[in-house]
């Protein structure tokens, strides 16, 4: 074979090699912008199911808070209605100890 075709053949070679290193640059380049693009969507993605999940567990102890403040409530009305019926109930024998005493000292002064 002759020495300018084994050059031009060389070339062609290289050329083509050429072309090969610019298509897998090309392809990777490709590909790191999708993985980076993909990446971007799973943190959006996980950043959103975070805020989904924390307003699901904040809504969940805004429940349990409100039923707790209503059991509270409920014991101190019923704790408030015994105690207001147990007052209630002393009003006769207040009343009369304290006319005891005022006719104690009725007499007392006479």
């Amino acid at each position: 074979m002759p020495r300018p075709e084994v050059l031009e053949r060389i070339k062609s070679a290289e050329e083509e090699a050429d072309e090969i290193v610019a298509l897998a640059q090309n392809d990777r380049d490709e590909r790191i912008a999708e993985a980076r693009e993909r990446a971007e969507e799973i943190r959006t993605e996980a950043e959103q199911e975070a805020r989904d999940l924390k307003e699901r567990r904040l809504e969940e102890a805004r429940e349990e808070i409100d039923a707790e403040s209503e059991r509270v409530l409920e014991d101190g009305e019923q704790e408030r209605e015994a105690l207001a019926e147990r007052a209630q109930d002393r009003v006769d024998e207040v009343t009369e100890h304290v006319v005891e005493l005022f006719q104690e000292d009725v007499h007392a002064q006479t």
